[in-house]
């Protein structure tokens, strides 16, 4: 068995195994994750059908790093879904200032993003939020059932989702468990028509992308570029974030990664871009949005001044020259939200070879071991 076109043998020389083994399982993991959904889908009606119908709700979706991209990726989807107040903000910003953020006359569904669940800043959020917020809903979409979030999650006004237990990512980096609970929630808050059967396609444009295009983000990733940019507009702008993250966590920092939505990126950022410098840039299906993403990329190449271009898309264009291009097979009509799951899949390949690269260890990457799985340090204190 291989993964990532890499035997298990030289994987576990490299210190590399789990991470390549959870970045290509994931197709794999989605459809127990979807099977999943549908089997309790009552269960989560019953809890979620009358929160969602009161008028002035308010959606939080929060977690620590990773886990509140996840967050960050979904939000501007829901929000138009739900035509509702949904925010994005992470835990680790909720404990820190808990009165700028909780609003205690306005009833909120506190919806928590966790690979393991024992951050402190999850349980902490939990626990400040039933405290300062008089009519508070908790929703735990959690990969551990172990973990003290889960446990936490599981009385009055709660309820706690669980993913399969392949998702709770034995790597240092979040991969299976980010996009299982992206998955989760989509499924959860956007309901769309037919959502298996449209979600199917993003597994096998996943599938065709691994399999299709690994060498050439290896080759990319062997010229060692010392900064690296992901650009995404609306949701994709949360993923380009995780994709940052992703690569400074898997080359420990070597790499120094940055993102921006394509049209925040012209206000300042741009200034980063020299021939040493690779963008990675999300392109969307909404016919609005591509054309902004699309006068970017128009931009990026007349300059002359970055080192290189990769290019996620669903769609070929003729403005698609002179750059390496990642087409999905079968997703040209596709939703954004179901282009999240090929495209994450895209940059946690990409940060994975550029670690092997520059020869650090995916599996552990942190090479003084003060950056650790679950957060460490942390001090909790009372409201």
């Amino acid at each position: 068995m291989t993964y990532l076109n890499y035997s298990q043998d030289l994987l576990k020389e490299k210190d590399a195994y789990w991470t390549a083994k959870e970045i290509q399982q994931q197709p794999a993991c989605w459809d127990k994750v979807l099977s999943n959904l549908i089997q309790v889908q009552p269960s989560i009606d019953a809890f979620l059908k009358p929160i969602l119908a009161k008028p002035n709700l308010r959606i939080i979706f929060t977690g620590a790093g990773t886990s509140a991209f996840v967050g960050e990726s979904i939000a501007p989807a829901v929000c138009a879904k739900l035509g509702k107040r949904v925010e994005a903000i992470a835990t680790t910003d909720l404990v820190s200032n808990p009165h700028d953020y909780f609003q205690s006359d306005i009833p909120t569904l506190l919806v928590s993003f966790a690979r393991s669940g024992n951050s402190p800043e999850s349980v902490a959020s939990v626990d400040y939020a039933d405290s300062l917020v008089k009519e508070c809903y908790q929703l735990a979409i959690t990969c551990n059932e172990e973990g003290e979030l889960y446990k936490r999650c599981s009385g009055t006004n709660k309820f706690a989702l669980l993913m399969p237990p392949e998702t709770n990512d034995i790597s240092f980096a979040m991969t299976s468990s980010f996009s299982s609970m992206m998955l989760s929630a989509l499924y959860v808050f956007c309901p769309v028509e037919n959502f298996k059967l449209q979600f199917e396609k993003s597994m096998a444009a996943t599938e065709s992308l691994i399999t299709r295009y690994d060498q050439i983000i290896k080759t990319v990733a062997n010229k060692k570029y010392e900064r690296v940019i992901y650009l995404g507009s609306g949701i994709f702008k949360g993923l380009a974030r995780e994709g940052a993250l992703k690569l400074l966590e898997l080359t420990d920092g070597v790499a120094v990664s940055s993102f921006d939505s394509p049209l925040g990126f012209r206000h300042g950022p741009k200034a980063i871009v020299n021939d040493k410098t690779l963008v990675i840039l999300f392109i969307s299906n909404h016919p609005l949005t591509r054309k902004y993403d699309l006068d970017l990329l128009t931009e990026l190449t007349g300059d002359s001044e970055v080192g290189e271009i990769i290019v996620v898309d669903a769609k070929a264009s003729e403005e698609h020259t002179g750059f390496e291009c990642l087409f999905l097979s079968g997703m040209e009509n596709a939703e954004d939200i179901f282009l999240l799951f090929p495209y994450i899949v895209c940059v946690q390949m990409y940060g994975f070879e550029h670690a092997l690269a520059i020869n650090n260890t995916p599996d552990n990457p942190s090479s003084s071991g003060t950056i650790n799985r679950v957060v460490q340090g942390v001090n909790i204190y009372a409201l």
